[in-house]
């Protein structure tokens, strides 16, 4: 790929189109009156010239040929009369002219392109000069007639025709039947032909007898009476050795009446004796057309046949990836033949827009060509382009004249939205996917490419054609390129254009909608603080959905200042709102957002500030968008909804009941699932507070639904693995971490630390720490004992039958170091205090619960007393209470305690107390639920 040369190094356009000149639409109309009286473009009255930029088809040469030979005097193989029935633009005046030039020329034609060719062919060495008379239908005028200063008017084909042929003594023999509109006998016509070749050549003749018809009166009569005079003229021409009658008939006209088209099959009848209907140029004969009417020099051939060469190898690489109607063992001679152009740019007029009613055969191929070679060269140089080839990717949609000249061909400019849209504007979609693009797809210009040739091979969009893969391939394919990304291409713009239609492998551009026009309008209502409002709540509602499943870990949704997170010794992980989001933009205010609710609670500093895991989302924007689309599509399910669109009733049910409704249904699904995975690709950064009070951030990498069972699961995972994260804490890690300066250390101090200081490994669940506690006393690695009075009571250490029940994590309850706790386990326990005070109102009471007699002269046995104590407690006092009644039975496994109390609260603050003491209540080991929250008048 790399070492063919750019097109436009070697073929050379013709200086106008070189200079991007503004082409006159007339520039591809011959009229053969304006040839004659000198008014058509210089390339048309120019003979010499004419024929120097004239290919001579097939039919060409056989039917000049013909005409040679016939007004040469040869009777056998040739017609008096030719009938040429083509499509508009279709090369018919364009060999009328040939035609006229040639015959009046006579001789001095010899030395212009390509005569002594056809006189060879012919056998002849001289070429006939003839009479030649001109009519054309849409020149003559009924009601002035036809005639110049000094003449006679003419007021018919007929007498026209006469004094062209012989001036003023023909004229005379049909005068009267001029004047009088009357259609000369065969008698009268016969004195137009001799000895001498005579050519008639007509053209626009259905033109002329419309506007008669339109005319009404007499005039509708005389444009009757044209079948009648043609009947004539034809039937006379035959009989004579050296006449040519030469009659130009559209085959098919835009917007052709019924009038119209019964006249058209009323003429082609009258014209049967004449020869068979004749198609000026096929196939790869306009290729040569093209080449002689747009270039000054197609290029090197040795670079042509290099360029050929490569494209087919890549051709019958593929040869099971493109159309079979190709040839592609022909592949490299059809490329030398229509370079510069791909074989595709041509042949898609000929496959697919020649059925369109308005499209003009060759006139309207030359015109396209002309302003596409015009502004592609111009591109090119601008661009440094390296397209070997002009392709259909690389039609000038982006010019105005350009897309003019398609809509004109294809009779419908409502495609220009589709153009702007999908393919060719500034912000169209294949633009924007080309400039996002990897930078394979992006120099190669790609998606344009794709987009441009399914709308050519689509014709645009009218007949319903479709654009099939295996044609695409063909169109795009090229030397060095990866079939695959066209398909890549074709993926993304299903995905983004508002007029490209899908179907299996088939594609189409219509100036209809599809869904994704209908959704971004659906869209773009869902505006205002309302819908917002929704859409951010139908967000916040599947991230909850996504972080609710896995391990018992506290959750803290969507919090938006420090009171919202509770301050408990707990992990939390803190599920950050996505406007509260990791992406450059929002970095510093998200970051300065967690660090205030780190480091404050309620006006203090927050405690266990290293109990909180923070996750935060990366691309939000993202999962609002899918949200959006989501609300839209479950607004478009009600069918009264498609309504609202300005599209016809056909549609509608075409649309609605057959393709749109399961195309919605199918949208709906795939924009679920893209929500729920945009959450797990975009919440994959934790961040906690690292050692020096920083934040640290733990990037969990790209994530998808089918990582974890769940994203709570993945996220405690992943800080285990690093080690941030502990289901278990050995003893020996507490005997490391001992804080020198303290002899004992609380249990309640050791959790706290846990989630207090980023220097310790981070609980999943504080009880864990019983256990460890539980196991230290066991093997003696510190003691444990509760302390009251500034005595250690209790004191335990090597116990094998203490146990993680027999922990409790209290201020009241401590650690000790090894040696001090051995130390305590030999002295003697102290008295476990003062005599009870004799019973009395509000004291506790004593029940006696000996059994048998007193008798006064034995010894009385133990006394088993059951202390209990109801009253109000004023809660200034409840300290003392413990410190002072309580703890002189903190031990005694038969202690029961049966607490209750009641506050009033204002409500938002209520919930959040609720919440923390639900978790203090949970890290006791009590039921959190048996706390009521009841709403006071």
């Amino acid at each position: 790929m790399a070492s063919l040369k750019p097109w436009h190094q070697v073929a050379v356009p013709r200086e106008d189109l070189r200079k991007g000149v503004p082409l006159d639409a007339a520039e591809f109309a011959i009229h053969l009156d304006q040839v004659i009286d000198g008014r058509a473009p210089r390339d048309y009255r120019d003979p010499e010239r004419f024929f120097a930029r004239t290919y001579f088809t097939k039919a060409y040469r056989e039917l000049t040929v013909e005409v040679l030979r016939r007004l040469a005097g040869e009777v056998v193989g040739t017609s008096p009369g030719i009938n040429l029935v083509t499509q508009f633009g279709g090369g018919k005046t364009h060999f009328l002219t040939l035609l006229y030039h040639l015959f009046k020329a006579g001789d001095r034609a010899k030395g212009w392109p390509g005569v002594r060719e056809l006189l060879k062919e012919a056998g002849l060495r001289s070429i006939p000069q003839a009479r030649v008379g001109v009519f054309v239908g849409n020149r003559f005028d009924f009601v002035v007639g036809a005639g110049g200063e000094g003449e006679p008017r003419r007021r018919t084909p007929w007498g026209d025709l006469a004094w062209q042929l012989g001036g003023p003594d023909l004229y005379a023999t049909v005068a009267r039947h001029d004047q009088e509109g009357i259609v000369p006998g065969g008698e009268i016509i016969q004195r137009w032909f001799g000895e001498e070749p005579v050519l008639i050549l007509m053209d626009e003749v259905l033109n002329f007898i419309r506007r008669a018809r339109d005319a009404g009166g007499t005039y509708a009569r005389l444009g009757s009476q044209m079948y009648s005079f043609l009947e004539v003229l034809s039937r006379e021409a035959a009989g004579t050795s050296r006449a040519v009658l030469v009659v130009a008939l559209p085959m098919s006209e835009y917007e052709m009446t019924p009038e119209d088209e019964a006249e058209f099959q009323r003429l082609n009848k009258a014209l049967d004796r004449l020869s068979k209907p004749a198609l000026l140029s096929e196939g790869p004969e306009i290729a040569e057309i093209v080449r002689r009417r747009l270039f000054e020099e197609v290029g090197d051939p040795e670079e042509i046949r290099r360029t050929a060469q490569a494209y087919a190898e890549w051709l019958r690489n593929h040869r099971q990836q493109i159309p079979e109607w190709f040839p592609v063992d022909q592949a490299e001679a059809l490329f030398a033949a229509t370079y510069p152009f791909h074989p595709t740019v041509l042949s898609v007029f000929e496959r697919k827009w020649q059925s369109l009613p308005r499209f003009q055969r060759t006139r309207g191929i030359l015109r396209l060509l002309a302003l596409w070679a015009s502004r592609v060269y111009q591109q090119a140089f601008r661009e440094g382009s390296r397209d070997p080839l002009i392709t259909l990717g690389s039609a000038p949609l982006a010019d105005r004249d350009f897309r003019a000249a398609v809509f004109e061909q294809l009779g419908e400019d409502r495609l220009e939205a589709a153009i702007l849209s999908d393919i060719a504007g500034e912000e169209a979609h294949a633009v924007r996917l080309d400039e996002g693009a990897v930078e394979t797809l992006r120099k190669a210009r790609l998606h344009q490419k794709v987009a441009a040739t399914v709308f050519f091979e689509s014709s645009g969009g009218q007949a319903r054609n479709e654009a099939t893969l295996p044609e695409i391939r063909l169109a795009v394919g090229e030397p060095g390129l990866d079939i695959g990304n066209i398909e890549t291409a074709l993926e993304n713009l299903v995905r983004s254009c508002y007029y490209l239609h899908p179907r299996g492998t088939a594609y189409w551009i219509s100036y209809r909608p599809n869904l994704n026009k209908i959704l971004a309008d659906r869209r773009a209502s869902l505006s205002g603080p309302e819908a917002e409002e929704e859409i951010r709540e139908r967000v916040r509602q599947v991230i909850r959905e996504t972080f609710r499943p896995g391990p018992p870990l506290e959750r803290r949704y969507f919090p938006e200042s420090p009171t919202d997170i509770p301050d408990v010794p707990s992990l939390t992980l803190v599920v950050m709102a996505p406007e509260h989001g990791w992406e450059n933009a929002l970095r510093e205010r998200t970051h300065r957002l967690i660090m205030d609710m780190i480091q404050h609670y309620r006006g203090r500093g927050r405690t266990y500030k290293s109990g909180l895991l923070f996750i935060v989302a990366e691309g939000g924007a993202q999962l609002f968008d899918e949200a959006k689309t989501l609300r839209a599509l479950e607004s478009l399910e009600d069918p009264a909804e498609l309504e609202r669109y300005k599209v016809d009733d056909r549609q509608i049910q075409e649309l609605q009941i057959q393709e749109l409704s399961e195309e919605l249904r199918e949208k709906k699904r795939r924009t679920e699932r893209n929500l729920k995975e945009g959450i797990w690709r975009a919440y994959r950064r934790v961040l906690l507070l690292g050692e020096e009070n920083e934040l640290r951030e733990v990037d969990l990498g790209l994530l998808h639904p089918s990582a974890a069972e769940s994203m709570v699961s993945l996220i405690v995972s992943r800080l285990k693995q690093q080690g941030l994260l502990e289901e278990t804490i050995s003893p020996d890690f507490l005997v490391r971490h001992w804080p020198p300066a303290l002899e004992e250390w609380s249990t309640k101090a050791v959790r706290d630390a846990f989630f207090a200081s980023p220097s310790f490994p981070r609980l999943l669940n504080p009880e864990a720490l019983k256990e460890t506690i539980a196991r230290g006393v066991r093997e003696g690695k510190f003691g444990y004992a509760s302390r009251a009075y500034g005595e250690y009571r209790s004191v335990a250490i090597g116990d094998p039958a203490f146990k993680e029940e027999d922990v409790e994590l209290s201020e009241e309850v401590v650690l000790i170091p090894r040696e001090k706790a051995l130390g305590l386990k030999e002295r003697p326990a102290p008295p476990v205090g003062p005599e009870p005070p004799p019973l009395g109102p509000g004291r506790i009471a004593e029940e006696d619960q000996s059994v048998g007699p007193h008798p006064e002269t034995t010894p009385s046995p133990p006394v088993r007393l059951r202390l209990s104590w109801r009253g109000a407690l004023p809660p200034q006092k409840w300290t003392q209470f413990y410190m002072k009644v309580l703890t002189h039975f903190a031990t005694d496994p038969s202690l029961r305690l049966d607490v209750g109390f009641e506050v009033e609260l204002e409500g938002n603050i209520a919930r959040n107390r609720l919440e923390e003491i639900q978790a203090a209540l949970r890290e006791l080991g009590l039921d959190p639920d048996a706390i009521r929250a009841t709403p006071q008048e």
